[in-house]
């Protein structure tokens, strides 16, 4: 008899006590996962407000040269602008995007003035901005590899329980949508 109670008060303190401890893991692996994803949007941001800080410098710099080029310099101030008040990821996503396209278009019409191109305060800004154009792929892409992971978590099952109760929400993905990226590049050899 005292052994079958001994077994019954171990059932129930033991089966809610491995629940708890259950909840606490999961949990704790939740909030990992999401300041995870914090820490990574915090990266992109940190490089966007450099790619934000040079893109005045490089107009500067050509503006000498682009005298007739107004409405090139007016796009790129207002997409940067824009990117700059961004406050959601999707709506970074959108304005970044815009600011690439801005910014592809601004090189294309540079091809147009040798002078700017040999220029040395230009290509140096130019060098700088290719460099952050890279750290930003390589942040967006390391932001959306946390989002993955955190979003598989919080959908799947047991932890999704867990998440639901405690209110943890989907994350969105980095995603630039820019024309160009999208468009199948044309070869001729005519």
């Amino acid at each position: 008899m005292g052994a079958t109670i001994l077994i019954a008060v171990l059932i129930l303190v033991g089966i809610p006590l491995l629940l708890i401890v259950f909840v606490i893991g999961v949990y704790n692996a939740l909030v990992r996962l999401r300041n995870q994803v914090d820490n990574a949007w915090s990266q992109i941001d940190v490089q966007l407000k450099r790619r934000h800080d040079l893109i005045p410098n490089l107009v500067e710099t050509a503006k000498g040269y682009m005298k007739h080029e107004r409405g090139t310099f007016e796009a790129i101030t207002k997409a940067r602008s824009q990117a700059m008040g961004a406050n959601t990821v999707n709506e970074a996503a959108k304005a970044e995007g815009a600011l690439g396209e801005a910014l592809s278009k601004f090189m294309l019409v540079v091809e147009n003035y040798p002078e700017l191109k040999a220029n040395q305060n230009f290509l140096a800004v130019q060098e700088e901005l290719t460099g952050t154009e890279n750290k930003i792929a390589f942040s967006r892409q390391s932001y959306n590899d946390q989002v993955l992971f955190f979003n598989n978590k919080i959908q799947m099952f047991p932890s999704n329980i867990i998440a639901g109760m405690f209110k943890f929400i989907k994350r969105d993905f980095f995603e630039i949508e820019v024309a160009a990226e999208r468009e199948v590049p044309k070869v001729s050899f005519s």
